[in-house]
């Protein structure tokens, strides 16, 4: 409603009894979306992308860390 119809924030957000706030962190983020933000801010899709790759990163970063400690273990265990 905001932006495709041209009401404010305030318009809207009194009538749907939303916080004004609220709706124009979604308007801005609608914005960037649209990409009438400048460039650099993340959409929606970006974003979540670089949550999923860095929970993906942390993961891997565990399963090295245990297969560090796996190699080391069987090398003490190696018969000399």
């Amino acid at each position: 409603m905001v932006l495709d119809e041209g009401r404010t924030i305030r318009e809207v957000a009194n009538d749907l009894d939303l916080w004004e706030s609220s709706l124009g962190n979604w308007v801005r983020q609608a914005e960037v979306d649209r990409r009438k933000e400048p460039e650099g801010a993340l959409t929606s899709n970006e974003k979540e992308e670089l949550r999923r790759l860095r929970r993906q990163a942390r993961e891997q970063e565990k399963e090295l860390e245990l297969l560090k400690k796996a190699c080391a273990f069987f090398a003490r265990e190696q018969p000399k």
